[in-house]
Order: structure tokens, then C-alpha cells, then sequence
């Protein structure tokens, strides 16, 4: 593995922005060669300096760079997902929402094979992913998740129709169901729900609860899971990105610790 690591960004939203200030802050051994966006001709703060823009996922293959990390939203993991593995470089989503499309993800890791490359998903705004993944290899019996975000942090989804955001006195309990569902009707909120299924039951197996919380001012996640291992139980609370609190400052996190693994020379 080269000493500094080439990375297109697919996206410069509130997480792409974070991840970028973090490397930087952190000296990471690692360069942004390349940001796709929607418009390359339109003005960006913040670039990192000598990043090529691109806006198609044709235009990959000619960054150099040797993964491409995604940011940008569920839209975009297809059709970048599939240029990049078939260049050659590694993928790793942030989005993984667009796994409830299980013919796109087989795809996709079907690609990888074939090109020698692999498809990568950060824990995004979780912790333990390790553990509940190691404890499948034995078997599980069940998993649940519950997710519990401010109540503004639910706004622009249908949590709205589900309640009154502006109104609510104590936690409400607005959605319960499985992981295909979460992810599919909240993709911004619980892309963590996917994270959690692929590591343990799978979607249509994985329950999901989702709460919102007036007087919340951290993202939490509890997740339980039992199974021939035995029981595990992870509750852990985020700060939401000051950009973005429909996301965690985890996620930015779990990317940045990505990289920075990719050139280190211990790996935690």
C-alpha cells in the first residue's frame, strides 16, 4: 500500500466536508485527488487543494485514485459503485440505503470479485459491528435495533406524517419494523439499519425501532443480539454533525478510520 493514499470522494456534502477537515487536521497519510459532484462548473468551498472535480462516474478511472469513498446519498452508490470496481479501486458507501436493492449489491460484489477489489462498508454511526459480524459465524436468533434521534432531526421525513415533531412532550415511538423497511422509507436517519443487517440476520430479519425524542440531544443506538455466542448489547450516543443532525459525527469518524487503516502499519 502506497504511503499516501489517493481518494476520490464521491460527494462534498456535510460528511464529505467533515471527513476532509478531519484528515487534514489529523495529518492523515492520505490525498484527495478527485471530488465528484452533480455540477463541476458550479463554485465549492473548502475543496481540498489540487482535487480534480468530476461529475460522472465514466470520469473515476482517470483520478488516479485507488478507492473511492461515497457521501453523497443512496443515488449515487450504483452508479459509482459499479465504475469504480470495474477500474479497479476499491468502494466504500456511506449510503448503504441502496442495499435494500439486493440485486444491485450482488452486483456490486460480484464486481469486486471479479476485479480483484473489494466493496467496503464503515460502521457508519455505530460501534461493535465487529462483534455482532463475528458472533453470525456462529448463529443468531435475534437482533434489534433502536434508534432514538432529536425530534428536529427527523424533519423532511416521514416521521412528519407519522407526528408532530414540534409538538411532541416525551420520546415517540413512530415506526417499528424491519431493516429493508428503515432503510427504504428513512434513508438519511437509518442507513445504519442495513449496516446492522449485513452483519447479522439480514434485512428481513432485523428489527428496527424508531423514536423521536424532544428532549434528546445526542443520536443513540441500542442494538441487542442473541445468539449461540451468547448476548451482546451496544448502546451508544453521537453527536449529531453540527452540518447535518440527521447524521452522526461517528460516520465522519468511521471514514476517516477507514483511510487512515488502509496505510497504517497496525490496523485497529
Amino acid at each position: 500500500m502506497s504511503e499516501s493514499e489517493a481518494i476520490c470522494l464521491v460527494g462534498w456534502g456535510a460528511i464529505g466536508q467533515r471527513v476532509t477537515a478531519l484528515l487534514a487536521e489529523r495529518k492523515a497519510r492520505a490525498r484527495i485527488v478527485a471530488v465528484a459532484v452533480r455540477d463541476a462548473g458550479q463554485h465549492r468551498e473548502g475543496l481540498p487543494g489540487g482535487a480534480q472535480l468530476i461529475c460522472r462516474p465514466a470520469d473515476l478511472a482517470g483520478t488516479g485514485a485507488g478507492i473511492a469513498v461515497e457521501v453523497a446519498g443512496r443515488e449515487s452508490v450504483l452508479p459509482f459503485g459499479r465504475a469504480a470496481l470495474a477500474a479497479g479501486m476499491d468502494f466504500a458507501v456511506s449510503s448503504t440505503s441502496a442495499f435494500v436493492d439486493e440485486a444491485g449489491l450482488g452486483e456490486l460484489i460480484s464486481l469486486a470479485r471479479q476485479r480483484g477489489c473489494r466493496l467496503l462498508v464503515p460502521p457508519g454511526a455505530l460501534g461493535g459491528i465487529d462483534a455482532l459480524s463475528a458472533a453470525s459465524r456462529l448463529g443468531l436468533a435475534h437482533v434489534e435495533h433502536r434508534i432514538v434521534k432529536p425530534a428536529k432531526a427527523w424533519r423532511g421525513t416521514p416521521a412528519e406524517k407519522l407526528c408532530n415533531l414540534d409538538d411532541l412532550a416525551a420520546p415517540f415511538l413512530f415506526f417499528e419494523g424491519t431493516a429493508r423497511e428503515a432503510a427504504d422509507h428513512f434513508p438519511q436517519n437509518a442507513n445504519v439499519a442495513v449496516i446492522t443487517s449485513l452483519a447479522g440476520l439480514g434485512l428481513d430479519r432485523t428489527r428496527i425501532t424508531l423514536v423521536a425524542d424532544p428532549l434528546a440531544t445526542l443520536n443513540a443506538h441500542e442494538i441487542r443480539a442473541e445468539g449461540d455466542f451468547g448476548t451482546l448489547e451496544i448502546r451508544l450516543q453521537n453527536r449529531p454533525l453540527a452540518s447535518n443532525p440527521k447524521s452522526s459525527e461517528m460516520t465522519a469518524l468511521n471514514i476517516v478510520r477507514l483511510i487512515e487503516n488502509r496505510s497504517a502499519g497496525l490496523v485497529l
